[in-house]
């Protein structure tokens, strides 16, 4: 089944799908600001916010990694923290869409990374709380850009398997169709393989049978040349078996036949019978090969090729036939003396040839060639057809990408549930190591020297002061800030101790907490003296 093509790049189509794209990631940013989500911006800036969005949408199927680091620099000038309701969604889209579409996954981390950098960079310089800003910016990085862009990766490898996979299919389907194909021709092959040797080792001995006949002391004349008649057309029919048959054999993959029922040494006295002058020799006890295992059925086919090649082409030559066996396995040789009659002309067969590849296809050994004034065929077979190694079946490449995936997954999460929980815990630490109890900061008077008032102070300092919000100091006064209670994550009131430069205490203030009115103020430092 044809898959679809995706839609070009400019095809109406495409339009479309971007302008809708657009909008969907617009809507946040021009809703945010209204719902009070967000600190009120210029109209300027949300139309720039805009128009960067667009600039991101039009570049993302191109250069996605742009379109992300677009939108995380938009992210990055909106709010230090890079978290905004406003490009939020934007931020985890593109990176989706760069998980989704970019092949290489380093410049995506050295993306990442920059960020990391430049988020941190701006916090220190203009964050008005480091700490919270920083435990922000990480989570936003991890969970609303690594996390998304792995997700990307992931539905991108899942695509990928999946169409390779409707490749193997039709590959598997043409690979089963030839196989089906070759197993035809193998079966082709083997009907033929019996065919010419079982045929021609009865025409053989058919062959042998006119000749004993024709030589027969008390058989008339015309009979005499009847029987030379009956061997001569035994003898063609051999030839032509040989070759209308042959041309379907495959000698380079032989497939062992089934013996015809008889052992080695019943088709030795069959071909005895038949006036053939071969002899049996089994010199030792050893036991024999299994019955209708592979060597027994190699020694069948063994002997009896040898058999029709003596007889065709040494008629009246002596045969011997010897079995010798061994614990591991078992040799058999066939040797004939010299012709004694003469022999009719034929064509060179293809036996040997096919039981040389039979018999070393199992592991064995196989000899043929003139021996003395006459010709030896000898075969060894293994008690066993030696074992082939079978490779291992690789797991599938679906399921290794989609463990990547989930380790890189598992990798990231793990690192950031680390860092964040590393940073919470030295941010809480330090928040409530710098608690002024409020009753301890409502004793002490101005002039008091510093070494009395360090009694009462905690270990740290505020090292994210809110001097935004203080009144102006002293001058040329050291001053120092305490927060009022050990709530983290929240705004709270916080204490200002200004020392001079004798260390003494010169004023104290309190600075109220993100959002409290000026008459709140008055009351709680009211309160605090």
């Amino acid at each position: 089944m044809e898959r679809p093509r995706p839609a070009g790049r400019g095809t109406p189509g495409s339009l479309v799908a971007g302008a809708l794209l657009w909008a969907a990631l617009a809507l946040p940013a021009l809703t945010a600001d209204r719902l009070g989500l967000n600190e009120p911006r210029p109209l300027w800036l949300q139309l720039a916010g805009l128009g960067v969005l667009a600039a991101a949408v039009a570049l993302c199927r191109r250069q996605p990694l742009a379109s992300f680091a677009l939108t995380a620099g938009l992210s990055l000038v909106t709010a230090p923290a890079l978290f905004t309701v406003s490009y939020g969604p934007a931020l985890g889209t593109f990176a989706l869409l760069l998980g989704l579409r970019a092949d290489r996954a380093r410049p995506a981390a050295a993306a990442f990374a920059a960020v990391g950098v430049a988020g941190t960079a701006r916090i220190v310089l203009v964050g008005v709380d480091p700490a919270p800003e920083w435990l922000v910016m990480t989570g936003t990085l991890l969970f609303g850009c690594v996390f998304p862009w792995l997700g990307g990766r992931y539905w991108r490898q899942s695509r990928a398997l999946t169409e390779a996979g409707w490749q193997r299919a039709a590959r598997l389907e043409d690979e089963q169709r030839h196989a089906e194909e070759r197993a035809r021709l193998r079966e082709r092959a083997r009907i033929a393989q019996d065919m010419h040797d079982s045929l021609g080792h009865e025409l053989s001995l058919i062959a042998l049978r006119a000749a004993a006949l024709q030589v027969a002391p008390d058989l008339a004349g015309h009979h005499r040349a009847a029987a030379a008649d009956l061997r001569a057309a035994a003898a063609d029919a051999t030839d032509r078996l040989h070759r209308i048959i042959g041309v379907l054999r495959e000698d380079d993959e032989p497939v062992p036949l089934a013996p015809a029922g008889e052992s080695v040494e019943a088709l030795v006295a069959r071909a005895a019978e038949s006036g053939l002058p071969v002899r049996w020799e089994s010199p030792d006890a050893a036991p024999a090969p299994e019955p209708g295992g592979v060597a027994e059925r190699l020694m069948h086919r063994v002997v009896r090729e040898a058999l029709t090649n003596a007889a065709r082409h040494a008629p009246g030559a002596p045969v011997v036939v010897a079995v010798t066996g061994q614990a591991h396995g078992t040799t058999v040789t066939v040797t004939n003396g010299r012709a004694t009659e003469e022999s009719t002309p034929s064509s060179g067969g293809s036996g040997l040839l096919g039981l040389r590849a039979a018999v070393t296809a199992v592991g064995g050994e196989f000899r043929a060639g003139p021996h003395g004034e006459g010709f030896r065929v000898r075969a060894y077979v293994p008690a066993q057809q030696t074992a082939v190694a079978v490779p291992r079946t690789p797991a599938a490449p679906f399921a290794l990408a989609r463990r990547r995936v989930v380790l890189g997954l598992g990798a990231a999460a793990g690192a950031g549930v680390v860092l964040v929980g590393a940073a919470f815990g030295w941010y809480a630490y330090t928040e409530t190591h710098s608690v002024l109890d409020p009753g301890a900061y409502a004793q002490l008077r101005p002039g008091t020297p510093y070494d009395e008032v360090a009694r009462v102070l905690p270990d740290r300092s505020v090292a994210d002061p809110p001097a935004e919000r203080a009144p102006a100091p002293p001058k040329g006064a050291d001053c120092r800030y305490y927060r009022s209670s050990g709530e983290l994550l929240v705004s709270v009131d916080h204490f200002r101790l200004c020392f001079d430069q004798e260390g003494r205490l010169v004023a104290k203030d309190v600075v109220p907490r993100a959002g409290l009115s000026g008459e709140g103020r008055e009351e709680y430092e009211e309160f605090a003296r």
